[in-house]
């Protein structure tokens, strides 16, 4: 199929003939009546722009890039939607801002899940360009929308982007914006969200240190070791046995042993049995002398 190869033409003759010879060809692929074609050549968008400059790509590229964001085909949004953000840095700050953003957006709203999933598992390329303040006023909305999302797999993709976010925004925005989320997935239906977010605590933990842990995740994480599912407690002490590592031997003596030690006396069975489990692993912290 021409649309899978022309990229490699591309390649191979190098970038002045395709400038001048193949972009007209890519644009009617993109503009193809067969959305297999479609899906073939928005799946290469990134990549053939890398060997244009930014202004071929925004002439030539980007309005086919618009149009295929509206696809009737949700194959070809999500084929396009899986490397849409590699663009980001080839366009500039200026160009992703005005133009790639609000398709973005778009992206992260559409009705299919494997779209928003695809823009989701790449939203770090574009952090780096448009700067932190954009993201917070315009990507974190959407990010925080989607916390919520119908689709388990969409928000498991949410929790594993949050370190990196939490990274970028620092702890002040992180405080106001995102901490409630991160504590209600701990008490999500889907077990896969649960252990991603009881790992997405320990990694927020080694992010901001032990004294903002202390303030803003350990309180309410202990909280939840009486919630009335014993599922959830069985998370919480996942939790705590991943966060006594990175709280070190004081706290995890003063705060968390006792909080297990109280489980152990717990009427679910299972829950006794990871008790256990989660003593064994506290024992080289408690007992570092």
């Amino acid at each position: 199929m021409v649309a899978n190869q022309l990229y490699e033409l591309c390649e191979a003759v190098g970038p002045e003939p395709t400038r001048s010879d193949l972009v007209p060809a890519y644009v009617r692929l993109l503009r193809d009546n067969e959305a297999e074609v479609r899906i073939a050549a928005a799946g290469k968008v990134t990549k053939f722009c890398r060997i244009l400059n930014s202004e071929l790509a925004i002439q030539n590229i980007l309005p086919c890039v618009k149009e295929l964001s509206t696809d009737s085909s949700q194959h070809v949004r999500s084929a396009l939607a899986s490397v849409i953000m590699g663009m980001a840095p080839i366009l500039g700050k200026d160009a992703t801002i005005e133009q790639l953003l609000p398709i973005f957006l778009s992206l992260l709203k559409d009705e299919f899940p494997d779209v928003r999933l695809n823009i989701i598992s790449k939203l770090d390329q574009v952090n780096q360009v448009i700067g932190i303040d954009l993201l917070s006023q315009s990507l974190l909305p959407a990010i925080v929308e989607l916390a919520e999302d119908r689709h388990w797999r969409v928000r498991l993709a949410i929790i594993e982007y949050i370190p990196l976010l939490a990274s970028q925004l620092g702890v002040g925005f992180f405080d106001d914006k995102l901490g409630a989320l991160c504590m209600q997935w701990l008490k999500d239906k889907v077990y896969s969200i649960r252990d991603a977010a009881a790992n997405n605590v320990k990694r927020l933990a080694e992010e901001f240190g032990p004294d903002w842990a202390m303030q803003h995740i350990v309180p309410q994480v202990l909280d939840m070791i009486n919630n009335p599912h014993y599922l959830y407690r069985m998370t919480i002490l996942h939790a705590v046995s991943l966060l006594a590592p990175v709280m070190g031997k004081d706290i995890t003596c003063s705060k968390l042993l006792p909080v297990v030690i109280n489980a152990s006396k717990d009427r679910v069975p299972n829950i006794k049995f990871n008790v256990a489990k989660v003593l064994q692993s506290l024992i080289p912290i408690v007992d570092q002398s």
